[in-house]
């Protein structure tokens, strides 16, 4: 460590009383004088630092700045009619004026609200109460990453759309705006956190087959983030494709990180196709994200996932047994991972087992001990650091770009505590959780999760070898009701009742954010809610791959559509 200054004390905060008062949160009870009276010269030649730093002008790289669009960019809070589930936070129209392609040309897409837009407000879902902005939320001044490559892709940004509060449930009821409804069932969960990506998604397939203009504003494709599911959980409750990518495939520049071992940016549609071109469009490195590692493509090697896709669905209708190559496994403990509804776990088994076998494909059981302990290794292995990014706004300890203006108020106080337990109590869990392993967990246990974290993904890898993907339940449920804010009995709802809803929903996501390998939510069936016998909900299947075989993973699915197109046909015949 070098020090590159000494301070004379002038103008300094810092007192022998605090440092003393530091000291002591070291446990050293007794320091000599003339030491206090070094320290304080040191901590106070560090604060003259970080106040040049403070009082510096900031600094947007040149490659971030916003994409020079076809008009001035300009939002607008949607009319109520534009946003009957409350998926769209803002709206815009934005269009790139020197796009480079044409793979996305026309599409209209949505960013989920903790994805830098620029120009656009960034609220991560949160109150404008808890950002350092008197008057609003808080501007962004660049454009995430991979919102510039949508835009030169020809793809037009339709606007910013709801997300949960700091992004921290995998429900949809948590968000400032209040909470964002299925569109086939008002009332009840679209998932999160990527809650209103999901939902304008599969409000524009509804409203294309029913031509219902009830479903207002929509659009066909979207984009959000995902820590532990809050990509794939809203997808399987809204019968979606949803992708969390190989950790490092798509940079994560530009949007607001829960910790940065479990971050990812993926794709949601409802097409397959349109999956490809967006993850196509977004991967590759950008110079920016310590994410990326050795083997993330360059721009130009980034494999046409597109076209891999189309040649893959030629061969699949040319023959009779398209996927006699393919070798499934059914993970034997995610079916019976605590909360795995009885009726999840059938429809999962019986349509990938009808389906999969219906094109030839080899289907076996598949069994990973370790992944019954996943959830509390992901727990482990990032809980304990996560307030430091989620809500301090740190860095990780590798160069990293981001955002400045999404930083909120920093100590929380009485009014932050109190505006989160009314909005989404997780957020102070996370923050008590920080305090509790600073002070009273053993030191090296979140390292020792970490070395666990290369156990379970070479537990995986190993299963992996013998087949080429694997299967599990996605949500663990249909959508279900958003919890009543009165609680049982007519009493307030406590924390318990509105946090309980949502333990074990991530329990077969979260495990491949932590491992990196790639998943995605396949639609693969339908069930009802109690109550709702005539409303059929959708039910997901994830499937993995090997970390960096994403286009196998698409592949798959669509193997999967057709193997459900013959099973179907044969049912039909058979009547």
């Amino acid at each position: 460590m070098s020090i590159v200054s000494i301070s004379d004390g002038v103008g300094s905060n810092i007192s022998e009383k605090d440092l003393r008062v530091l000291a002591a949160q070291l446990h050293v009870k007794n320091m000599d004088d003339k030491d206090a009276e070094d320290y304080l010269t040191l901590l106070r030649s560090l604060e003259t630092v970080l106040r040049s730093i403070d009082n510096a002008p900031d600094y947007i790289a040149p490659g971030l700045l916003p994409q020079k669009t076809l008009e001035h960019r300009k939002f607008w809070k949607p009319a109520s009619e534009d946003n009957p589930f409350n998926g769209w936070s803002h709206q815009c129209d934005l269009r790139s004026a020197v796009p480079a392609s044409n793979l996305l040309r026309g599409r209209t897409v949505a960013v989920k609200d903790n994805i830098a837009v620029g120009g656009l407000p960034t609220t991560v879902g949160m109150p404008h109460t808890l950002f350092h902005q008197a008057d609003g939320y808080p501007i962004s001044p660049l454009d995430a990453v991979v919102v510039s490559r949508i835009l030169k892709a020809g793809g037009i940004i339709k606007g910013a759309s709801t997300c949960e509060s700091f992004c921290a449930s995998p429900l949809s009821f948590t968000s400032a705006t209040g909470p964002v409804h299925n569109p086939l069932l008002h009332n009840y969960t679209a998932g999160g956190s990527s809650s209103g990506s999901a939902v304008l998604v599969a409000a524009h397939r509804l409203a294309s087959k029913r031509s219902d203009s009830s479903m207002g504003q929509t659009v066909e494709l979207s984009i959000g983030t995902d820590q532990a599911g809050s990509v794939r959980i809203p997808a399987s409750y809204n019968g979606l494709y949803g992708l969390k990518p190989t950790f490092g495939l798509v940079p994560y520049t530009g949007a607001g990180s829960m910790s940065p071992m479990i971050d990812h940016l993926g794709p949601l549609a409802a097409e397959l196709e349109d999956v490809a071109a967006l993850l196509e469009v977004m991967a590759g490195y950008d110079g920016y994200d310590p994410r990326m590692t050795p083997e993330t493509p360059l721009i130009h090697q980034v494999k046409p996932y597109l076209k891999l896709l189309l040649q893959a669905r030629q061969e699949i209708q040319s023959t009779s047994r398209p996927g006699h190559k393919l070798r499934v496994g059914l993970l034997k403990e995610s079916f019976h991972m605590p909360g795995v509804a009885a009726d999840i776990r059938d429809i999962v088994y019986q349509a990938a087992t009808r389906c999969f076998k219906a094109i030839g494909a080899s289907v076996v059981e598949v069994s990973i001990p370790m992944h019954r302990q996943s959830p509390a290794i992901w727990t482990a292995a990032t809980r304990p650091s996560m307030c430091s990014y989620l809500c301090e706004g740190n860095p990780s300890g590798y160069l990293s770009f981001l955002s400045p203006h999404t930083q909120i108020k920093w100590p929380p106080s009485q009014e932050t505590y109190d505006t989160l337990t009314c909005n989404n109590p997780a957020v102070v869990n996370i923050m008590l959780s920080d305090k509790f392993a600073r002070e009273s967990c053993k030191a090296g246990l979140e390292a020792k999760a970490h070395r666990l974290v290369f156990a379970l993904r070479a537990a995986y890898d190993s299963a992996l070898e013998h087949v080429d993907i694997l299967v599990t339940p996605c949500a663990p449920t249909v959508a279900m009701p958003h919890p009543d804010p009165n609680g049982p009995d007519g009493r307030t709802a406590s924390i318990l009742d509105r946090l309980g809803v949502a333990v074990g929903l991530t329990s077969n996501t979260c495990p491949f954010n932590i491992t990196g390998h790639p998943g995605l939510n396949v639609p693969c069936g339908f069930s009802t809610a109690k109550g709702h016998p005539d409303v059929p909900l959708p039910v997901g299947m994830q499937i993995v791959a090997s970390r960096w075989a994403d286009e196998q993973l698409i592949e798959a699915a669509a193997l999967f559509e057709r193997g459900r197109e013959i099973f179907q046909s044969t049912v039909n015949g058979s009547k």
